[in-house]
């Protein structure tokens, strides 16, 4: 078949269509990923285990706080074993427009510092986080493009691409995230550096809907390249506790007194 000018123009308006389609699905799905309810207030007992390449594992026990006030989240790890990191406090506080606010207490030097937005791209803790990666990006930060439906570790997802808009904004090139359709929540994501490799996987294996809200229990963060791999598990979480603003401060992360 001869193809045309006309034809040609018709085929990349009608490209363009189903883009634009595309876009717009993906900003929907990640919109609702966005608007997930969270608890005014929780408290949780969490465990973490670090695994390094040759197999060797640490175990780390952490209480963690969260409050989610005029539509702001703040969150605190109170870390309580192993003895080297015993009463290491982190605050983290979000903001809408600007880098989230984090604080960290080193309980060798007796010290709280915040943690300077250069840091962003430093591993949380010797964990498989950076700083950046404890921060939920902003809708406006990212393009959003539907790729397909898929099933991940057992859920039926939505995938999508989100990319920075300005690169300088985030560590990574592009990431793929698949979104659980039932309840919104991401449960696989690729990150790709700025290179387009893929760096890190995190898997989400269970959410449970605890009073109302659905909340991820356990989760795997694997850096590919480094072959190493930090795994959470929410052993006990109260999204009904009555906590004291006073949690979310310097002064907390100082004396762990409220």
């Amino acid at each position: 078949m001869r193809l045309t000018l006309k034809t040609l123009t018709l085929a990349a308006a009608f490209a363009a269509a189903v883009s634009a389609f595309a876009d717009e699905r993906g900003d929907k799905i990640m919109q609702r990923t966005h608007d997930i309810a969270k608890p005014n207030y929780s408290r949780s007992q969490v465990v973490m285990t670090l695994t390094d390449k040759n197999g060797s594992t640490e175990q780390r026990n952490i209480l963690q706080y969260g409050r989610n006030k005029n539509d702001i989240t703040s969150t605190v790890m109170d870390f309580r074993s192993p003895a080297n990191i015993k009463d290491t406090r982190f605050l983290q506080i979000e903001n809408k427009n600007a880098a989230d606010d984090k604080w960290i207490y080193l309980p060798a030097l007796k010290n709280t510092r915040r943690v300077n937005s250069s840091e962003g791209s430093k591993s949380f803790m010797g964990t498989d986080a950076t700083y950046d990666d404890l921060s939920t990006r902003e809708m406006e930060e990212d393009t959003h493009e539907f790729i397909k439906e898929d099933t991940k570790n057992g859920f039926d997802c939505e995938v999508v691409k989100n990319v920075p808009i300005d690169p300088k904004s985030s560590q990574y090139s592009y990431r793929l995230v698949w979104v659980d359709k039932a309840t919104d929540c991401p449960v696989y994501t690729e990150f790709f550096d700025k290179n387009g490799k893929l760096v890190k996987i995190l898997n989400v294996y269970k959410i449970e809907n605890i009073d109302g809200f659905n909340i991820p229990m356990e989760n795997k963060l694997e850096n590919i390249q480094e072959k190493h791999s930090t795994y959470i598990k929410i052993i006990r979480i109260d999204v009904k506790a009555n906590l004291s603003d006073k949690i979310f401060t310097q002064d907390f992360l100082n004396t762990g007194k409220f």
